[in-house]
């Protein structure tokens, strides 16, 4: 089976419900904080080429994720993250989150990027790109950011610390600490 993982366009707004339903079923089943999205927003992410999406040959959606700025455009999240049911078990996380990850590069490139998450395995695969745990007040301060916590299950908790600490791990990329090593002669 071959699946494309490749920045979102309109011949993928058909999928929107999909993705939204991928992401209900999964938060009930992990009973982790995954906030729930409308089509519309992800619609609005995938025509502003802010998503990344994996398609199977037979043209089923397998997965997701999106790109959102904050605080300016000096902070971008990488949000969103889901496999379908069928597609998981085949290492497609890992290659939408590269996808992912290079698109907030291309797109913001002096922006730090953050994920916050509940999930151990995109903990790791951040990891592997060079994020780090960091505490909340190392993350966005737009308060529209939080905003969209409002629909995680957790969300009281966040609230209930000031937004200052959930469940979820906040990890960071900071594209300044991550110099370009030269080697002479080259």
């Amino acid at each position: 089976m071959s699946i494309q993982v490749t920045v979102a366009d309109g011949s993928h707004l058909k999928f929107a419900e999909a993705i939204c339903e991928e992401i209900y079923v999964s938060s009930l089943e992990r009973n982790t904080g995954i906030a729930n999205r409308t089509p519309e927003y992800i619609n609005e992410k995938i025509l502003a080429g802010k998503a990344v999406i994996a398609v199977s040959d037979e043209g089923e959606f397998a997965g997701f994720s999106y790109i959102e700025s904050w605080g300016g455009k000096s902070f971008v999240a990488n949000s969103g993250l889901i496999v379908a049911h069928k597609f998981r078990g085949l290492g497609l996380a890992k290659r939408i989150k590269e996808q992912t990850f290079i698109l907030s590069r291309k797109l913001f490139p002096q922006a730090k990027i953050f994920s916050i998450t509940t999930g151990a395995a995109v903990m790791k695969m951040n990891y592997e790109f060079g994020f780090r745990p960091v505490p909340y007040a190392e993350l966005t301060d737009d308060p529209e950011f939080w905003k969209g916590c409002e629909g995680c299950r957790n969300f009281h908790i966040l609230k209930a610390n000031d937004y200052k600490m959930c469940l979820c791990t906040g990890l960071l990329y900071d594209p300044d600490e991550h110099l370009e090593i030269h080697h002479p002669g080259e």
